[in-house]
């Protein structure tokens, strides 16, 4: 392997990890509704792959090294794309805590500035209560820890959140404007 094709095999790794990477977090945009980032990210995604792909495909039968090249920096950017987007950990996810124990958990959680619903439910073993829990990606791990704290045989569910209304602390919502609680 000469230098010049050594060189060009690095370059076409950091490439593609490069696209494969901004590929994955507009998957994630798309997904999350983020429209305008994932445009920007898809149009440096295919202008990266554009060039690539071309300089692949016209050298792959001479260089078949370059071949193995595409192959490592789709792998490695597909790795480096969920990890960063590990971190990033856009959007809101909702848990649902299962308890036998739903005030002292519904309580702490509320202490600790979750805003959480309680709705009875039956289980498998009787009576259970669902505690239900909106909260930023981010935050997600130290609320599942928090409730397993509380109540070690807790079960719980996490979803990601397409769409949600909000209600601002301090807000009335449209049914607590019209109820009123003396």
């Amino acid at each position: 392997m000469t230098l010049t094709v050594f060189t060009t095999c690095i370059l076409i790794i950091l490439a593609r990890v490069c696209d494969v990477t901004l590929g994955t977090l507009r998957t994630v945009s798309v997904i999350h509704g983020r429209r305008h980032l994932a445009l920007t990210l898809g149009f440096f995604e295919v202008l990266i792959w554009i060039f690539v792909v071309s300089r692949v495909v016209t050298s792959a039968t001479t260089e078949p090294w370059y071949g193995l090249a595409y192959a490592l920096g789709f792998a490695c950017g597909n790795y480096l794309g969920i990890t960063i987007e590990r971190r990033l950990a856009m959007g809101q996810q909702v848990m649902r805590v299962f308890t036998r124990h739903p005030g002292a958990v519904a309580t702490a959680l509320r202490v600790d500035g979750h805003r959480v619903t309680i709705f009875p439910g039956e289980g498998r073993d009787g009576p259970v209560w669902l505690l239900y829990i909106q909260t930023n990606r981010k935050r997600i791990k130290d609320l599942a820890d928090r409730a397993r704290a509380l109540d070690a045989k807790c079960f719980y569910v996490v979803e990601d959140v397409r769409a949600a209304s909000s209600v601002s602390p301090g807000e009335q919502s449209f049914w607590s404007g019209l109820i009123k609680f003396k």
